[in-house]
């Protein structure tokens, strides 16, 4: 059985770090979600992949290759325009006339749940309940049926969300090339499926256990601090004496942590990192290969990505910080209101109280900078010595 992973989208809601990177290779606990999922696939017993891909389908091709260093074959079928994801299977033409599985390439999910899809003997969605699926689709159900598929209703019908886990036969192609726009401007596989639906043909679903919803670049940190649970300790690095750790930690080749470090887990540290001394980490952290941690600095449920240098005297929490980013000395980003209400970002509520900033790649700050709670600072953005940030800053922008 083949599998099909969707990867083509740039990510928009997930700017500024799909600004240098499609949105599957942000890393969850220092690997991309699509290595997440591609690993959980294999676990599954599955061996023969397409990846469709598009916006900097390099950077995918790359990393991944011909799959043989996680023991299965990859495939890349390009969908030059992102014009949906019925559109993005319409470019498969080597699938013959077996079943086969689709997954979105950017929302984890689980070996077993994987593994009850591809065993259904009719096409079949995987659903997961929801507290508040208002912002996702929404399938109507009658006994092991789906009879109803609806997308974004501020009222929906149900509580189960597609999770965007399938298993299809060839009868869904003829239902891909009727599929009209959407209101979005997207040719839409739920579109397809309703199709098929409305013809009497049985669409099942299946209940699944896991699945996590990356909709906008807060959402990582629970899926970071989720998928960090299950962390394994290692050490293949130097800690010196003087490091006090507590619970999971992983420290990778290369790396040395030096005295007086206090790392309090589940942390993940790459390799070739230098940590310390001095230093505190706090729980769900995910340090990238050759970082920077440095003296008086501490951070907490963050996730610090590849390159990226927070030397002396900062203060991180809750936060993403992209790619070869600088911090100044002093530097500190803010992650709770004065008044401890929720946090929104461009009028949307992050449904979170601990939310600190979203910042791209190659961003620099000089000496005692300050960046306000739910601010969002574009890749290549230069913040001047003493400078305030707060809110939505555009890439490349100059703050004094």
């Amino acid at each position: 059985m083949k599998t099909v992973i969707l990867a083509a989208g740039e990510g928009v809601r997930l700017r500024p770090l799909t600004e240098t990177m499609p949105k599957v290779m942000l890393p969850l606990a220092n690997r991309p979600i699509l290595e997440h999922i591609l690993t959980e696939a294999a676990q599954a017993g599955l061996k023969e992949f397409i990846f469709i891909v598009g916006y900097q389908s390099q950077t995918i091709e790359q990393y991944f290759r011909d799959g043989a260093n996680w023991g299965v074959h990859i495939e890349y079928v390009s969908q030059r325009k992102q014009l949906g994801t019925a559109h993005a299977l319409r470019t498969l033409t080597q699938l013959g006339n077996e079943p086969f599985v689709v997954i979105n390439g950017d929302s984890p999910v689980k070996t077993l749940d994987i593994k009850c899809i591809a065993a259904s003997e009719h096409i079949a969605m995987g659903v997961i309940e929801h507290p508040n699926p208002k912002h996702l689709g929404v399938v109507e159900t009658e006994g092991d049926r789906v009879v109803r598929i609806h997308e974004k209703k501020e009222n929906p019908p149900s509580n189960l969300a597609n999770a965007g886990l399938y298993l299809f036969t060839p009868d869904i192609f003829p239902a891909l090339f009727r599929t009209e726009k959407s209101p979005r401007g997207e040719y839409e596989l739920t579109d397809s499926l309703q199709l098929l639906i409305d013809e009497g043909i049985i669409v099942k679903f299946v209940t699944i256990g896991y699945w996590q919803d990356l909709s906008y670049p807060w959402d990582l940190l629970e899926a970071n601090s989720s998928l960090m649970a299950s962390l394994k300790p290692q050490n293949q690095g130097v800690i010196e004496q003087g490091v006090t750790i507590k619970g999971v930690v992983s420290v990778g080749k290369g790396t040395t942590v030096r005295a007086g470090t206090y790392i309090v887990g589940p942390v993940i540290i790459g390799d070739n990192c230098e940590i310390g001394p001095n230093c505190y980490i706090r729980p769900s952290t995910a340090i990238a290969d050759n970082c920077h941690i440095g003296h008086a600095v501490e951070v907490k449920n963050s996730i610090i990505m590849q390159g990226s240098k927070i030397p002396h005297l900062n203060y991180v929490g809750d936060s993403v910080i992209g790619q070869d980013c600088n911090l100044g000395a002093g530097t500190i980003i803010a992650n709770l209101r004065l008044d401890k209400g929720p946090v929104h970002v461009l009028g949307k509520d992050t449904q979170r109280v601990k939310f600190g900033a979203i910042i791209g790649d190659h961003v620099q700050t000089g000496i005692n900078a300050s960046i306000n709670v739910g601010s969002l600072v574009g890749s290549g953005t230069f913040i001047g010595p003493g400078a305030t940030v707060s809110g939505i800053i555009d890439k490349n922008s100059k703050v004094f």
